[in-house]
């Protein structure tokens, strides 16, 4: 026997001086007639050729107020997304519907979210799509979480005061519905925007931490508690995380999950690891600094020495927290907890991503400058570009290594002058140990070079579109945990001023 089941609101009032709706919702169902229908109303005595209607709110009274975080729990079928649908309709073009965001599946998450460039960068960061290769990922090929993180960007870049959210979470996997759970809520009190969502989930109370708590029951049954309207203090998934000292091959076997997984992290110092129970969900490499970093000398007010560089420096290289566990706090975390733990009394941090994701700050570091390319490197990639190159493709030693294939000797010529240009302290960070070396010392280009000097050529040209990126320069010391920073250059207020 199948029913005609619809819900609707049978009364709805404002009650001004209590401030809050007053809902009257019922259902209503009617049986379609066949044999069998009729059959079952002759055998139990049924009449089922009239609507029959139940009331699942009675006078249900519900005060919101901007900026709350509203939680509706209750079994299936109980009345949550009848409730929802009525609170949408009272509030209109104020509200979004997490369900109604819509996108493009085809094209890069980078091309559908915020009004420029920095802004799709800020929001994607804000709710865990911080790295370089999810932001030129396409939605059809990102998980279920991954999706859920992208609605929350849209729902940001709308700036509409009221999120309806039905079925909240309810397609995840647990500790991914708590992560978000706690990353939305976040969001919209940022923001101060209201949070409605529906679930039969009862677990994400942690980490909504709702200022209005409701519960479904069958028929009129409904309770609702109001609170504190305060932010969760905590995800609750960190509650059982641990870090530990660990080795190259813990690095190794998250390296993947980093944009610069072809590279290399440098010559180690420590290492750590973050741990969910047994699962390997963070790392961080310390490393030995080079030799010269824009930055370096505004830190501390002077240029250090090899033999000091040695002995006190280390760079934080490579920073990996598991896609999954992102937007939770674990980055800062993760650093926060390891720089007083390497043993260096300076350590410094040059990375792209700092410009948008402020993790390192949070954790305790201080940005110093923002590192633009230098003028020479810009000339060099201009050159470039006029015999055909893409610098953005130039990250790609495949794609230059196609490129240079099909180049004539003069050709060739023109590249290796376009690189001769660069400064000659950057230039060496090109050519590095690479053979490349030996065919920028040639007068001229008299022969092909061979498929290894091609593939050395590509190598450069790829370290020519690094030199190219605008980084920022991070710093801590050791010294500032025994409350002083005396030692370190007035520059740093400057900075914090700017």
């Amino acid at each position: 026997m199948r029913l005609r089941t619809t819900a609707r609101v049978k009364q709805r009032r404002w009650d001004s001086k209590r401030g809050c709706y007053i809902y009257t919702i019922e259902f209503s169902t009617k049986t379609p007639l066949t044999d069998r229908t009729l059959k079952v109303a002759e055998a139990f005595g049924l009449g089922i050729d009239e609507e029959h209607r139940f009331i699942i709110y009675r006078d249900f009274e519900l005060h919101l107020k901007p900026g709350d975080i509203v939680y509706i729990t209750g079994d299936s079928g109980s009345g949550k997304s009848a409730l929802l649908r009525a609170i949408k309709a009272d509030l209109g073009e104020k509200a979004i519907d997490i369900d109604e965001v819509s996108w493009d599946e085809d094209r890069p998450l980078i091309d559908q979210i915020g009004a420029s460039f920095q802004e799709g960068l800020r929001l994607l960061c804000q709710v865990g799509l911080n790295d370089a290769f999810l932001f030129l990922r396409k939605p059809r090929e990102l998980s279920d979480g991954q999706r859920y993180r992208f609605k929350l960007a849209k729902l940001l870049e709308a700036q509409k005061p009221y999120w309806i959210c039905d079925e909240f979470c309810s397609t995840l996997d647990r500790t991914t519905a708590r992560i978000v759970a706690y990353n939305i809520q976040k969001q919209a009190r940022r923001v101060g925007a209201t949070l409605i969502a529906a679930t039969t989930h009862t677990d994400l109370e942690a980490d909504l931490n709702p200022s209005i708590r409701i519960h479904k029951g069958w028929g009129e049954e409904v309770s609702v508690e109001y609170r504190a309207n305060r932010p969760a203090e905590g995800c609750s998934v960190v509650e059982d995380i641990t870090i530990r000292e660990g080795s190259l091959k813990d690095y190794e076997r998250l390296s993947h999950l980093h944009y610069r997984h072809t590279g290399r992290p440098g010559i180690p110092i420590k290492i750590y690891c973050m741990e969910r129970q047994s699962e390997l969900i963070g790392v961080i490499v310390y490393a030995y600094p080079g030799p010269t970093a824009k930055g370096r000398r505004e830190a501390v007010g002077y240029t250090p020495t090899l033999k000091e560089l040695n002995a006190e420096w280390t760079v934080i290289s490579r920073v990996i927290v598991h896609p999954k566990y992102r937007s939770i706090g674990l980055g800062i975390r993760l650093v926060k907890e390891t720089l007083p733990l390497v043993g260096r009394r300076h350590v410094e941090l040059i990375a792209v991503m700092a410009q948008y994701n402020p993790f390192a700050e949070k954790a305790g570091m201080k940005l110093i400058r923002i590192q633009r390319p230098h003028p020479t490197v810009w000339e060099a990639i201009e050159r470039l570009r006029r015999l055909g190159f893409d610098p953005v493709l130039m990250a790609s030693e495949r794609y230059n290594l196609h490129k240079l294939r099909r180049l004539r000797p003069e050709a060739l010529e023109a590249v290796r002058e376009a690189l001769l240009t660069v400064a000659p302290y950057l230039y060496r960070r090109l050519i590095a140990t690479d053979r490349f070396g030996a065919f920028v010392r040639r007068r001229q280009m008299r022969e092909w070079l061979s498929e290894a000097d091609l593939e050395a050529l590509s190598r450069c040209l790829k370290r020519l579109n690094a030199l190219s990126q605008t980084k920022a320069y991070l710093y801590w010391c050791r010294d500032w945990m025994k409350g002083g920073e005396s030692h370190v250059n007035g520059s740093i207020n400057m900075m914090e001023k700017l």
